[in-house]
């Protein structure tokens, strides 16, 4: 029977495959290539529904508050630490979709800040699934009952429920299908494979 931080982790594996394309794209600015709009759109979208909606969702909406049920202060480490940074990750969200427009409305204005927000984007989701998998997880395998850990995974199936029928599947998809885009797509990458072959 699948644990709720299992299924947690999970969505760790496909926002790290979102943290490659936003390196990527990181570097592709850095050496003046351009990056295409409609990635842009679809990294902006997959952060704001899978990774806010849904994947914190289960989190702030359901894990936090039992596990303050049953005793985790709501205030200071973990809980409070990565409530804080659910609220960055949010603003960092925000902050790309606007560094996004202002770049598709002028590329050679809007590089820099484009490249900023990705590359703050870059050093944030590795160091906050690490604080998640190594603080947060183990706390709540020793904390919660098995009951509790089921309640939660049926809790969780209903975030997915509430934002559309498939959304969970198609946004997984979207995140495995930007990784294949992006990687092919860059010329550094590309050469990297090559070497590798």
């Amino acid at each position: 029977m699948k644990r709720a931080t299992e299924i947690l982790e999970r969505e760790h594996r496909t926002i790290e495959k979102i943290v490659r394309v936003i390196s990527v794209l990181e570097d592709e600015l850095s050496e003046a290539r351009d990056v295409n709009g409609s990635t842009l759109r679809d990294l902006c979208d997959f952060l704001r529904v899978y990774g806010h909606q849904c994947h914190q969702g289960k989190e702030e909406s359901y894990l936090f508050p039992l596990l303050e049920s049953r005793g985790v202060p709501e205030d200071g480490c973990p809980l409070g630490t990565l409530r804080h940074e659910h609220q960055r990750s949010g603003a960092l969200t925000e902050a790309l979709a606007e560094a996004a427009t202002r770049y598709s409305a002028n590329p050679s204005l809007g590089r820099q800040g484009l490249r900023d927000v990705l590359c703050d984007l870059a050093c944030f989701y590795p160091e906050h699934i690490w604080k998640e998998e190594y603080l947060l997880f183990p706390l709540a395998t020793k904390v919660l009952s098995a009951q509790e850990d089921q309640l939660l995974v049926r809790e969780f199936a209903s975030v997915e429920g509430d934002i559309y029928r498939g959304a969970y599947e198609r946004y997984e998809q979207l995140a495995g299908d930007l990784e294949r885009r992006v990687l092919a797509a860059s010329p550094k990458m590309r050469g990297m494979m090559a070497e590798v072959a």
